[in-house]
């Protein structure tokens, strides 16, 4: 670890400059890549101190961790994304507190979330979460699924269809890692030659997230790398 990467600045500093040299080996702008930083795990005294460094917008796993930060730091007017796997009986707190859910891979989660919103009178962006990795703890939408799914939710109007979201499968091989992007990727052309205005593609956490950009990753999920281990306190 470098100087300064014992602190969350130092640690935020070093994720952004390795985006910008991932890109950079891919031959893209890093302005085409967007930082999700993922504060799951951690409590309000971190997340306030990521606030401090510019940070607006936070991934979240669980629902009821949104919704605790959401309360506590609602001076703050923070944007939360559900990231994690969704019940639909969360529909209710998401159309609430999140501004944003990027694990859509079921219908009756989106008649759920629709639903919720229409009665909350907001709307929001959704990822479609699609099943790249041959791994049976991935969630995920089939991919053999996503053309009949996004005609499908042309009928939720508060459900703003922006793109496709994965999680790659948990390898060594990055040939095996890159083939799970990689899919990713023809599946939202396949979708935007059939006129889906799917345009994001969210893949790439700490692990792999260069591999990611390098396969065309327009977001990329950061949590470990930024925030450290679970244990990390805040600086006072």
């Amino acid at each position: 670890m470098t100087a300064g990467q014992d602190t969350l600045a130092g640690r935020l500093a070093a994720v952004r400059s390795s985006i910008a040299e991932a890109c950079r080996l891919a031959g893209r702008d890093p302005a085409e890549v967007t930082l999700l930083p993922v504060s799951k795990t951690f409590g309000e005294d971190v997340v306030r101190e990521a606030v401090a460094l510019g940070l607006r917008r936070f991934g979240e796993n669980k629902v009821q961790e949104i919704q605790a930060k959401a309360t506590a730091l609602a001076a703050e007017a923070l944007d939360w994304v559900v990231i994690g796997h969704l019940q639909t009986n969360k529909a209710k707190a998401v159309a609430k507190f999140a501004s944003e859910v990027q694990s859509l891979d079921r219908l009756d989660l989106a008649v759920a979330l629709d639903k919720a919103l229409q009665a909350a009178g907001r709307g929001i962006d959704v990822l479609v979460q699609v099943k790249t990795s041959p791994e049976e703890t991935k969630s995920g939408l089939d991919p053999d699924e996503l053309p009949a799914f996004l005609d499908a939710l042309r009928a939720f109007s508060s459900l703003r269809v922006r793109g496709l979201m994965t999680l790659a499968e948990a390898s060594e091989d990055e040939a095996r890692v890159r083939a799970c992007f990689r899919t990713l990727y023809r599946l939202r052309d396949s979708a935007r030659q059939a006129g889906h205005a799917v345009d994001r593609l969210s893949m790439g956490m700490s692990g792999d997230f260069a591999l990611a950009i390098a396969e065309g990753s327009t977001e990329v999920r950061i949590g470990s790398s930024i925030f450290g281990a679970r244990a990390y306190k805040p600086a006072r």
